[in-house]
């Protein structure tokens, strides 16, 4: 994967760009992209991009970045053409299709250099202009020039696998991979944002397009972001999820196993697409065991690894075993790594100063990449995605039937609140959650966010004081993050459930937190249970209130064979991990100490590592 940069200084009198402080953002980032550097200025120097690479299709200078073409020699010079004018791309990305696009580029007469998916999506633009990217499939995030219009233009892919920050002070506009990459920028305020505080300790990460910074905001997922001389601009939402699984309704029948596996099997091939070795996370989860069944139904050599605590060696955490039983099902090579607390108490500053965003995850990711990376490999593959639209949570149940059991009790008239008054000094130092069951059931999304929140709204005066915390919940808007994730969305409880967890969970922390847990040692993690086309095939039946676990029985039979029985039956768990007590109980991350609601015996670590992570972004 690579590191993206772009400076456009779009007003008459923004003065031509520093090159210095394009290639200090751009070098910010090097870990993403440590095969090689670039840096393209326009005629004018007004307008700069800048590339760092990790080769992985297309190697050696052919795709070298940014890739710069001339329009008119595209095209057969015989050929009809289009204007004049240089076309500029950095791009962050995989296409996975990107030699059938060429192969139909080429029959229209367009004339390429190389090899690299990079070069597609320039002549793909000529043909299509930005429209481009409904027809992509991959992980993408990219800043495109088109001279001759003069348009800059900047998309991210349909569920937000790669990210893209922007900073715009009303004459220049700044674009990278990374927030922290544009906080290198003196030109780039580096105060806080309450909001983002607020969205840290409801949802355990930022909701997008909020960073933790005031100045920066994320380019949203599945769109496209145009601006014009001037700066005048235009948003265009390509893709929803919840509106692509509104949609799916229509289609009340669902979709077969077989419909399913096929499509898990076509996602799997699509991602192995690459030019070096392709590794894959194992767990003894159904997620990352099928990836790997369904990688070897190809007869593809494999490299499988697994992370492993000294601290569950032997017991019933310890994941190497059933790993270990799937690595010699599917023919893998097979590595497990242990960690012990020495080790994770070294790394925590560098996790913490890796980390692109406050999260309340990624730590694992973190050290999986790192042993992934130590193994020799540049891509990996992951399981994430399976949880979300394969109905892995407890929540797809829980949930619905939470708004079932206590809704009728939400809807009257200050019920809610009067069950919290009454039960909040009954629960505040065990499960201070529960002091909201009735007033959260009132609706699917509430019943969701009492089930995922690291904290509710209600308890962060708690944290942060009255008036901090009424200014951050008030800049955040719980609601209207609800409301934007559901917007246009589903009325089917499992298809509500799965909109939630795509949209919040999924977009704002897991893939988030796999991108700079990645990037930060030069390795690429692919989600082949997050793509565009497998989401098509599985939509229908999540609308079709398809109800858990039957997503993950068809996942677990799709391989030949089929996963074993130990790994297939096997409850799901979650990722048991000791570091997450060794977050907050190793000196110098326990100042959670000084704050009562934190301090008492019975608070979830995941509650103090959120106060640890905000602290080391400064915002509290």
């Amino acid at each position: 994967m690579c590191g993206v940069v772009g400076v456009w200084g779009y007003r008459a009198g923004a003065g031509s760009v520093d090159v210095a402080d394009v290639d200090a953002m751009r070098d910010a980032m090097e870990a993403r992209g440590p095969d090689g550097a670039g840096t393209w200025v326009a005629d004018d120097g007004r307008l700069a991009l800048a590339h760092r690479r990790l080769a992985i299709i297309g190697l050696g200078e052919q795709g070298h970045q940014p890739m710069v073409l001339d329009r008119p020699c595209l095209r057969d010079p015989d050929g009809p053409g289009p204007g004049r004018g240089q076309l500029a791309i950095t791009y962050n990305g995989e296409l996975y299709e990107h030699d059938a696009l060429r192969a139909r580029l080429v029959g229209n007469g367009h004339r390429f250099a190389g090899t690299s998916d990079t070069e597609v999506l320039l002549h793909l633009y000529e043909e299509e202009g930005i429209a481009m990217v409904r027809h992509l499939r991959g992980m993408f995030a990219f800043a495109l020039w088109d001279g001759g219009a003069r348009h800059l233009h900047l998309a991210r892919d349909p569920f937000g696998i790669k990210p893209l920050y922007v900073a715009d002070d009303g004459t220049t506009i700044r674009v990278a991979s990374q927030a922290k990459a544009l906080l290198v920028s003196p030109a780039v305020d580096r105060a806080t944002d309450d909001g983002a505080l607020a969205g840290l300790l409801v949802f355990g990460s930022v909701p997008e397009p909020r960073t933790a910074w005031s100045a920066i905001r994320a380019v949203p997922a599945g769109s496209t972001l145009t601006i014009r001389p001037g700066g005048s601009r235009s948003l265009e939402r390509y893709f929803s999820l919840a509106g692509a699984l509104a949609a799916a309704e229509h289609d009340a029948a669902g979709s077969t196993d077989a419909a399913v596996a096929a499509a898990l099997g076509d996602s799997v091939r699509a991602h192995l697409v690459a030019d070096v070795e392709v590794g894959v996370f194992l767990s003894a989860g159904i997620d990352s065991t099928a990836i790997l069944g369904l990688a070897a139904d190809g007869g593809r050599e494999l490299h499988a690894v697994t992370l492993g605590f000294d601290e569950f060696a032997s017991s019933p955490d310890d994941e190497a075993p059933l790993a270990h039983l799937a690595a010699d099902r599917y023919g893998a090579r097979h590595d497990v790594v242990r960690t012990s607390r020495q080790q994770f108490a070294a790394w925590l500053p560098a996790m913490l100063a890796d980390m692109d965003q406050p999260s309340v995850d990624g730590l694992n990711t973190w050290l999986v990449a790192r042993a992934a990376a130590g193994a020799g490999l540049k891509v990996a593959l992951s399981g994430i995605g399976g949880d979300e639209f394969l109905g892995g949570y407890p929540s797809f149940t829980t949930v619905p039937r939470l708004v079932d059991t206590l809704g009728h009790l939400a809807a009257l008239p200050y019920a809610g609140r009067a069950a919290r008054a009454a039960l909040w000094p009954l629960v505040r130092n065990r499960k201070p959650k529960a002091a909201g069951l009735v007033e959260f059931a009132d609706t699917l999304a509430h019943g969701w966010l009492l089930r995922r929140a690291v904290f509710l709204p209600f308890e962060l005066p708690g944290l942060l004081g009255r008036e901090r915390a009424a200014a951050a919940a008030g800049a955040l808007g719980v609601d209207e993050v609800l409301d934007a994730a559901l917007e246009g969305g589903p009325r089917g409880g499992v298809a509500t459930v799965a909109a939630l967890e795509g949209a919040c969970y999924l977009r704002n922390q897991l893939l988030r937190d796999a991108d700079w847990a990645g990037m930060a040692h030069s390795l690429e993690i692919r989600v082949p249970l997050t793509d565009a086309e497998l989401f098509g095939a599985l939509a229908p039946s999540l609308a079709a209130r398809w109800a858990p676990p039957a997503g993950k029985h068809a996942l677990a039979a799709s391989p030949t064979p089929p996963l074993p029985p130990q790994i297939a039956n096997r409850p799901k768990t979650g990722f048991s991990v000791p570091m997450a007590d060794w977050a907050t109980s190793l000196s110098g991350y326990d100042t959670w100490r000084s704050v009562p609601m934190l301090a008492h015996p019975r608070c979830s670590w995941a509650r103090r590592w959120a106060y640890v992570v905000a602290e080391s972004f400064g915002m509290v």
